[in-house]
């Protein structure tokens, strides 16, 4: 991967344009976490309607992962502000704008809020030098998601006091910062730049399948000195993969089934 500036005299990473890989230049991408809370009423539609106005929604979503990535989540259950959240990228900023005018011009529109929503671009990261390896995710340009389940998202501002630091003593600091990452294999990092595109300054997400190690990586990172750099990182959000299809029943599953005599003695009721 090049660091030579572009041609446009610009320095290497700004605008649209990214270093080169093979003798190709490489375009950043955008990046857009959105949130979405589901009005209560939704709960009060039959199933069948329900079902119906769903199916919409899925058909809006493969339309858009045909010229775009789209990756669904679930986070029912897991916090009490939103219920759904797309994880989007894409070369065409228009795209965002695109997908989620669909989306609230649907029949599920109407019972759609946003209470989240962060937008981002990918960069080389200034910090990765000193620990080049295969997959190198500060390198990377394009988002390239893995398979895990779940998908821990938050946006993150820096003090700064950071900025002013001197680059060596930053990269120093950033050093044992990475070290601590390599520490948990099992989660994997996607760091995105939101710098005048949004009020954060970072959007990060990690992939995993193993919560537990990801809570430990957090634990460790906060002991390290970067942690005294660190103006916000919440709210956090604890996401889970799912189908569009599974994600939208995860908003009211109907079900049917009765209490057995156990659950109603627990509740209370004569058995």
């Amino acid at each position: 991967m090049s660091g030579r500036p572009q041609s446009t005299g610009r320095p290497h990473g700004a605008g649209h344009g990214g270093s080169s890989q093979g003798g190709a230049p490489v375009r950043r991408q955008f990046v857009k976490y959105t949130f979405f809370k589901v009005a209560t009423a939704w709960r009060g539609l039959s199933a069948a309607e329900r079902g119906s106005i769903n199916q919409e929604v899925v058909t809006i979503l493969e339309t858009f992962a045909a010229k775009m990535l789209v990756r669904i989540y679930s986070t029912v259950g897991t916090r009490g502000d939103c219920d759904l959240m797309l994880w989007t990228v894409s070369d065409r900023l228009e795209d965002f704008q695109e997908l989620t005018a669909q989306l609230f011009g649907s029949r599920m529109g109407v019972y759609l809020e946003m209470p989240y929503s962060y937008l981002a671009m990918t960069r080389r990261s200034q910090y990765i030098d000193n620990h080049t390896h295969e997959g190198q995710e500060g390198a990377r340009l394009k988002v390239q998601p893995g398979g895990a389940k779940y998908l821990f998202v938050y946006p993150f501002v820096k003090t700064r006091a950071w900025y002013l630091l001197p680059l060596e003593e930053r990269q120093t600091i950033m050093d044992v910062h990475i070290a601590v990452g390599h520490d948990f294999p099992s989660v994997r990092i996607n760091t995105a730049y939101s710098f005048g595109l949004d009020d954060q300054e970072f959007v990060v997400a990690f992939e995993s399948d193993s919560p537990s190690d990801f809570l430990d990586l957090v634990m460790h990172l906060r002991e390290t000195q970067s942690s005294m750099y660190t103006l916000r990182d919440t709210p956090i959000f604890t996401c889970i993969s799912m189908s569009a299809p599974a994600a939208l029943e995860a908003l009211a599953a109907s079900t049917s089934v009765s209490a057995t005599p156990a659950e109603a003695q627990l509740a209370g009721a004569p058995s």
